[in-house]
């Protein structure tokens, strides 16, 4: 998946992992950003099926891959990335 964001937006990206989960739970949720990036999470939260996170900054021009990496109540742990091109609007 691939988002557009502006280097001054604040904005939520979420991953849904419900189809995944099959009935398991989100236990804990992890937003992991390139080292030395310009685009920094903000803020993030979970339920049990879907996993949020703020990112904010960036620089135009440039793709970030963020991945957000679960460990779901069975013990179960997977990632999913997706990439948010910034550029000016």
């Amino acid at each position: 998946m691939t988002f557009t964001k502006d280097p001054d937006a604040v904005l939520d990206y979420s991953v849904d992992w419900s189809l995944w989960l099959a009935g398991d739970e989100i236990s804990t949720s992890e937003w992991i950003l390139e080292e030395g990036a310009l685009l920094e999470k903000a803020t993030d939260t979970n339920t049990a099926t879907k996993a949020t996170a703020w990112l904010r900054g960036g620089q135009s021009g440039i793709t970030y891959l963020v991945t957000n990496r679960i460990v779901t109540v069975g013990g179960r742990t997977d990632d999913r990335t997706i990439s948010v091109k910034v550029e000016d609007r």
